[in-house]
């Protein structure tokens, strides 16, 4: 990922959104077939009975490496991989796809938040006004361009849930610069293992008092959330953000509600409206102006020792 350009990451990183928010719709469509935690479980339990084995060699080239941050492994497994999916999940089980994609607006200026907190990095100009103009084409589409709208929608425990798993996701992406100089390969395995072991007593618990419905359907909606969102996603998410930094990484977050809109249309036919284009305008200057205005750098803060 070092070697690409930075149009090159932010296209990858458009596709990494374009999986996650066919995540966000399986998810929601299985609610009722597969409760929250298990679907965590089964999700990075599979994704790991893969990633191990094709990690295996790499993992054991960098074992000595991997003993001495083992602390810095864990703590991003936890956040970024178990609890993160865990609450994001349980959230989805009780509020909208609006009101998520509302709260998930918040992703890209918390990451500068934290990034300021924990390592001192002062956000760029270009930073903040992307930020702005993307979070508010994020709230056009939500709001279908009617202020008036935000008094109609209500919010529940669901939305609490989400809130605390996007501020969770913007933390792992902030503490990712702890990422020890291990192979991506055998970080994103035994980051997906820690996360499927800090799931599985929850699924345990949670099957005492619900079932799973499996079906055709079912089985392909775990098949996709393992194979696409999981492995390929959390390896070029993780990529990106060391090759671009947590910012411009985070940024990219808010494309999530705009191929939500267009998946929308594409697979359950939902019509699109003149305050989608306007709100994709808007979430596409805003990404676009950290990648376009190269005159304005990052004021780093202190580094972390690897």
């Amino acid at each position: 990922m070092q070697t690409l350009s930075r149009r090159t990451v932010y296209l990858l990183l458009a596709f990494v959104m374009l999986i996650w928010s066919g995540n966000s719709i399986v998810a929601r469509a299985m609610r009722a077939d597969v409760p929250p935690f298990t679907l965590a479980f089964l999700r990075w339990g599979g994704a790991a009975l893969i990633a191990l084995p094709l990690a295996r060699r790499r993992i054991v080239a960098d074992w000595p490496v991997v003993r001495r941050h083992w602390p810095a492994i864990l703590l991003l497994g936890v956040i970024g991989v178990g609890s993160f999916n865990a609450f994001m999940y349980s959230g989805l089980q009780y509020t909208t796809a609006a009101n998520t994609l509302l709260v998930q607006a918040a992703i890209p200026a918390l990451v500068l938040l934290f990034d300021r907190i924990f390592f001192g990095t002062k956000p760029r100009i270009a930073q903040i006004a992307g930020c702005a103009l993307a979070a508010a084409g994020v709230a056009i589409i939500i709001l279908r361009a009617d202020p008036a709208a935000i008094r109609a929608m209500r919010f529940n425990i669901g939305d609490l849930l989400v809130l605390v798993a996007i501020m969770l996701w913007s933390l792992y992406t902030v503490l990712l610069r702890l990422k020890p100089p291990i192979d991506g390969l055998s970080f994103m395995a035994l980051t997906i293992l820690i996360g499927a072991l800090c799931m599985a007593p929850f699924s345990i618990h949670e099957l005492q008092s619900r079932a799973v419905h499996l079906s055709l359907p079912v089985a392909a909606g775990i098949a996709y959330v393992i194979l696409f969102p999981s492995i390929l996603g959390y390896f070029l998410y993780n990529g990106a953000v060391e090759a671009i930094g947590a910012g411009d990484a985070g940024h990219v977050v808010n494309l999530q509600p705009l191929f939500g809109a267009l998946l929308a249309a594409l697979i359950l036919g939902e019509p699109i409206h003149g305050y989608h284009f306007a709100g994709m305008a808007l979430i596409l200057v805003g990404i676009g102006i950290p990648l376009l205005w190269p005159g304005d750098r990052a004021e780093p803060g202190p580094e972390v020792a690897g």
